[in-house]
């Protein structure tokens, strides 16, 4: 005889997942303008590789939506170009020199941070790098700085400032991953290694932060190439379905998702029809795709930006 108990949760669980799939699908199609937002204007607000590309752009956005902003970045005359620009219309800004790679680095300057500036409320872990090369061209050292900018400073930075918001019972993490996180890529072996980690690390946090019953919010943001410099070269064969992503679109989209609370983020948008097919196409058939869509080969003529940097 089957538990009462079993039965009701069994029912509850399959109502609610039934809800959560209609209200996710009517959340989809709304404007964005119809969504509820959350005041962010009384946030400290903290962007990795916030000297050049996303990283800037976004610190912008966020400060002109009220946030003091905390930059972090190796450049620091990028850095300090980003400050400046915010500063310029009344925002906040503090740069910090920060080495990525370098996990002592991120502890110390996290340090300094919670001791001069305060508590961080959005942590944004935005910083990469991209080799561009071949897997049996690509230098192990270059191997392991990939994995140590594009996801182990995630590890770091979000453990440095994680538990003064657990404790508050307020923050929001987000990362800037990729689609190469979603699906191997050819001459992204390494790229696509560290963005995999960050994807499935924001995916393990969630659900801890979520069995823990923390009010704390994740975004996880995928998009395909994106015109700061970094993929210079890289090609699509499509470019009204997978286009080449403009900054300032990118940047409003991820601004869009931490105001929403969106938990994961694909830009373009066909992105979520393309990782639906991965999960039920013969392997003979994802191959064939990609040879067909021309992302087998978009990194044939990579340059990137020169010398190589976070970003």
């Amino acid at each position: 005889m089957l538990d009462f108990e079993l039965i009701l949760e069994t029912i509850i669980t399959l109502f609610l997942t039934l809800f959560y799939i209609v209200s996710g699908m009517v959340k989809a199609v709304l404007p964005v303008s119809w969504l509820p937002k959350k005041d962010i204007s009384k946030d400290t607000a903290l962007v990795t590789g916030a000297g050049s590309g996303i990283g800037r752009a976004l610190a912008i956005s966020l400060a002109k939506h009220g946030c003091r902003l905390v930059l972090w970045d190796i450049n620091e005359e990028g850095n300090e170009a980003t400050a400046s620009e915010i500063k310029r219309f009344g925002g906040r800004a503090d740069t910090y020199t920060v080495d990525l790679s370098k996990r002592e680095d991120v502890y110390k300057v996290a340090d300094q941070v919670l001791s001069e500036v305060g508590v961080i409320d959005i942590l944004v872990n935005n910083a990469g790098i991209v080799t561009g090369k071949t897997f049996l061209h690509c230098p192990d050292a270059l191997i392991e700085k990939s994995m140590q900018v594009n996801a182990m400073a995630h590890f770091w930075t979000t453990k440095a400032f994680l538990p003064a918001m657990i404790e508050r019972d307020h923050g929001h993490i987000v990362s800037i991953a990729s689609t190469a996180g979603l699906v191997g890529v050819n001459g992204l072996a390494d790229y696509c290694a560290s963005k995999f980690a960050a994807v499935g690390f924001m995916e393990s946090l969630c659900v801890e932060l979520n069995s823990m019953h923390k009010s704390i919010e994740t975004t996880s943001v995928c998009t395909f190439f994106v015109k700061t410099g970094l993929f210079d070269g890289a090609s699509t064969r499509f470019p009204s379905i997978l286009p080449i992503l403009e900054t300032d679109f990118v940047v409003s989209k991820i601004t869009d998702a931490i105001l929403t609370n969106q938990r994961t983020l694909y830009i373009p948008k066909v992105i979520y029809s393309l990782v639906a097919l991965k999960g039920f196409l013969p392997d003979k058939a994802a191959m064939l795709l990609q040879k067909y869509t021309g992302t087998a080969n978009s990194m044939d003529q990579f340059t990137g930006r020169q010398p190589l940097k976070s970003d």
